[in-house]
């Protein structure tokens, strides 16, 4: 037996003092992985040329800020103690040559924070979920968690619509059978159609950005005549992530069908070990590489 995770993810219908109290977790979360970024980046340019000395160095926790600022213990306070977490491993990154630099967050930034279970404080009831400090928020579970799943920790996030979800994560054991190999297939990845198989079959990407570029720039011609701030502003900003947020669903339904389709049909998927980033910054492909999500199915698959 091996254990394993799982995530679901279901759409949230908070209160209006619900809907407050996360946005403002939004916040402190923000407010508390700069603060000890800034701090980090001040020791580390003070002793990066002593790595023993940068090794005896401690660092800033959120209980140091909650002493400082009382209204960060009106959020949730696993939330603050994982945007720790998530910059130590920006860190371990960035040492191992993995990713660039931790960079700062900003309002525009994704708005998320993740919250652990602990004693019971996280449960799922019929229609709600039980969530630190927010208490019981309605949800909309179309699909049931199996009674043998764990739930290890949450992620809730907002999207530029503000819609609100709830990613949950679980933990199971299952047993590990081999399997014979006997269907195996390899993919070339293509930057109109997403790949090419083995097989010569194309995935025949619909290229949803791409088809949905002219309204986008319309939507946007009128969002830049409107006053920013302004009522008629949000409005017509809430049109162009709308715009936006339908792409993004039916790249991702797409790639879900695609990449279940492969893994019903063959015991062994090969694909090429590409370096979209950069093929997007030299070949100048970044508008087809960010149109078939290509690393998104890499994940899914």
């Amino acid at each position: 037996m091996t254990k394993q995770n799982r995530a679901y993810k279901f759409r949230l219908y908070p209160t209006e003092e619900q809907a407050h109290l996360i946005r403002k977790t939004f916040g402190c979360v923000r407010f508390v992985y700069n603060k000890m970024l800034a701090e980090r980046k001040e020791i580390y340019e003070k002793h990066k040329a002593n790595k023993k000395e940068l090794k005896k160095q401690k660092f800033p926790t959120p209980a140091k800020y909650k002493a400082q600022y009382e209204w960060l213990k009106e959020v949730d306070s696993l939330a603050l103690a994982n945007a720790q977490l998530n910059l130590q491993t920006a860190y371990k990154n960035f040492f191992s040559g993995q990713s660039d630099f931790p960079t700062f967050k900003n309002k525009k930034s994704r708005k998320s924070y993740t919250t652990n279970r602990v004693n019971g404080n996280i449960m799922l009831f019929h229609g709600y979920i039980k969530l630190p400090k927010l208490k019981m928020v309605r949800l909309k579970q179309h699909r049931e968690i199996s009674p043998n799943h764990i739930i290890k920790s949450c992620t809730i996030s907002m999207t530029p619509t503000g819609k609100y979800y709830v990613s949950i994560l679980t933990e199971y054991e299952k047993e590990i059978v081999q399997k014979e190999v006997e269907t195996v297939v390899g993919l070339d990845f293509a930057m109109a159609e997403l790949y090419v198989s083995s097989e010569d079959e194309k995935a025949n990407y619909p290229r949803f950005y791409r088809q949905m570029l002219d309204k986008l720039a319309k939507a946007q011609r009128v969002l830049a005549r409107r006053v920013k701030g302004s009522e008629r502003w949000n409005k017509q900003r809430i049109r162009v992530a709308k715009l936006h947020e339908k792409v993004a669903n039916q790249r991702k339904n797409f790639l879900h069908h695609k990449s279940k389709e492969l893994a019903m049909n063959f015991d062994v998927v090969a694909i090429e070990d590409l370096h979209m980033k950069g093929m997007s910054r030299t070949l100048r492909f970044g508008k087809s590489v960010a149109d078939n999500g290509s690393r998104m199915f890499t994940t899914f698959l």
